[in-house]
């Protein structure tokens, strides 16, 4: 018999099923109910509910039984591992399908860093989908390492891992009809496509929804979040290491909207993974605030399906994936068992994975820099300044009264106000840009990485130029990564060799090497939270107000570079 009668033979109970799931509860996301009974599973899928025997049986007594999480937005680069480690990081806790965007990658070397992922998802436990990437590069004010047409992009359609076009971040490009724009919505007319329009309303948000585009992760303020539902987006309620949307959402978020609404983690590192957790935090979270668990759950999983039009996941039901997490309970969303496909995820598993090997080594091709390229000229007075919310990668675009000394507008950590720059790396032109930034507290020293979105040149901040210039030097030795230096001295980094974006060490020394850079920085003074991954979005030109780039300050409600 081939899979499909076996399936069906196993359902009826007339074989006994492949494995069982016994003693646990059921829940129902549909009707909100609990069920009794075993959980029936054949070879990846699920056969059914009910009172089955098997060839082999798990016992998950007093546990309650949900579909497997599936985060609908994710760039597995800023995890700082490959995928492989991502896997490892975060499967356990029950993210058994995840949606990416490899646009990171594929900004530093390209289409191969689109084939690295697709090769990728064929060797993990979970079921990872690579989204082909949009906006390569996010715009024309900034210096990529590649340039993705929709020519490129039709030549990688049709891969197993694959949904549809990645988030559409050059929402001008759409709106006001830009021809590549245009030919990249023709090719993915009628398929699926993410969205990112940050406060985009009214008749500019009805035009962007009008191309096609139905999902956003962009929504940061309930009022932003229900216009969008009621123009028939579906809201992503993102929580990353910086962007922190969960409190504000969470009110929208209820039973009546749940089918229309999905959880996504967009950028989050290994630290703040293993401190608090990935989707299991998000779902713990918005239960301890309030939010109906059937609202939550159904978010966290059907939603999520129903919204990428995977049919074949998000209930535990026959016929369905057998993507299932074992809880202790819905309020604490602590994971004791996870299967994906039918596999039980554990060390056994993840050592019998095969790998693939790295790319985008020797991608730093930045030029050396000294004390004196940090200088910011000027003879007038007012001085614009990215000023930072912390939570948020949206920014303020402040202007402050900074005067001139010997024709430098020199760093003021009195008044919090730092000197930024941005310095390219892909050997392309060298380009060194400055500006000034406030926010992060800093009283002496410098940070720095090649973490830098979504171009990923090296971001630098700091009040001393020696140190800046010994912080961004070192990236270049190091193949990429983050940076921490004070008085002439390194006092912690970390290697990310992998197209500057990715490390080769387990996940467990990234995190250990990420919480050592974080108390680097609070010994400059450094007040935020997570300070690498707040500078890195300093320089994405696609999300308000102000913003830095290689080629200067960007006035991103203007779309437009400041002339400095």
């Amino acid at each position: 018999m081939d899979d499909l009668e076996t399936r069906i033979a196993q359902a009826r109970g007339d074989e006994p099923a492949d494995l069982i799931l016994r003693g646990g509860r059921v829940f129902d996301l549909i009707t909100g109910e609990m069920l009794e009974g075993d959980v029936a599973i054949c070879g990846d899928r699920i056969a059914g509910i009910g009172d089955y025997d098997g060839d082999s049986v798990i016992d998950v007594t007093g546990q309650v039984l949900v579909p497997g999480f599936i985060d609908t937005h994710l760039h597995v680069e800023s995890s700082l591992v490959t995928p492989f480690e991502f896997d490892r990081c975060v499967t356990p806790r029950g993210i058994t399908t995840a949606i990416c965007d490899p646009h990171e990658i594929a900004n530093v070397i390209g289409l191969d860093g689109i084939r690295y992922f697709q090769d990728a998802s064929r060797h993990l436990l979970m079921d990872l989908r690579v989204q082909l990437s949009s906006c390569v590069p996010s715009t024309e004010m900034e210096t990529s390492g590649a340039r993705i047409e929709a020519d490129d992009l039709q030549a990688m359609m049709n891969h197993p891992s694959g949904i549809g076009l990645a988030e559409f971040m050059n929402y001008p490009g759409v709106i006001h009809r830009d021809p590549a724009a245009m030919a990249k919505l023709r090719l993915f007319a009628g398929g699926h496509i993410d969205g990112h329009c940050p406060q985009l309303s009214g008749r500019d948000l009805n035009a962007y929804v009008a191309a096609g585009i139905r999902t956003e992760h962009e929504a940061t303020t309930a009022e932003e979040a229900l216009e969008k539902l009621r123009k028939g987006m579906r809201v992503l309620i993102r929580e990353g290491s910086v962007s922190k949307d969960l409190q504000a959402l969470q009110p929208v978020l209820t039973e009546r909207t749940a089918p229309y609404m999905c959880l996504c983690t967009d950028d989050r590192n290994p630290l703040d993974i293993g401190e608090h957790g990935h989707l299991d935090y998000m779902i713990r979270t918005l239960i301890a605030m309030g939010t109906p668990p059937l609202a939550v759950y159904r978010a966290a999983s059907l939603s999520a399906a129903e919204a990428f039009g995977l049919k074949d996941r998000g209930l535990i039901a026959p016929g369905m994936r057998a993507d299932i997490v074992a809880l202790d309970s819905l309020e604490a969303c602590n994971a004791s068992l996870v299967l994906c496909g039918g596999r039980v995820v554990d060390d056994t598993a993840f050592a019998g994975r095969e790998t693939i090997s790295p790319v985008g080594r020797g991608s730093v091709k930045a030029p050396r820099v000294a004390a004196g390229d940090f200088r910011y000229t000027g003879n007038t007075t007012r001085t614009p300044v990215i000023g930072i919310t912390e939570g948020k990668i949206i920014t303020q675009h402040l202007n402050e009264e900074i005067a001139p000394q010997d024709g430098d507008k020199r760093p003021d950590p009195g008044r919090d106000l730092l000197r930024i720059a941005v310095i390219e790396r892909h050997g392309r032109n060298g380009n060194i840009a400055t500006g000034f930034v406030r926010g992060f507290g800093m009283k002496r020293g410098a940070i720095a990485g090649t973490v830098c979105h979504d171009h990923h040149n090296i971001a630098v901040v700091g009040a001393d130029y020696d140190d800046m210039a010994l912080a961004a030097n070192r990236l270049s030795q190091i193949e990429g990564g983050f940076v921490v230096t004070d008085g002439g001295r390194i006092l912690a980094e970390l290697a990310l060799p992998v197209a500057g974006l990715m490390s080769l060490e387990p996940f467990e020394t990234v995190r250990d090497s990420l919480a050592q850079l974080r108390d680097a920085a609070k010994t400059l003074g450094v007040e935020l939270e997570e300070p690498f991954l707040q500078l890195a979005f300093l320089a994405l030109p696609v999300i308000p107000a102000l913003k830095i780039t290689d080629r200067g300050m960007v006035d991103v409600e203007a779309f437009e570079i400041i002339a400095g």
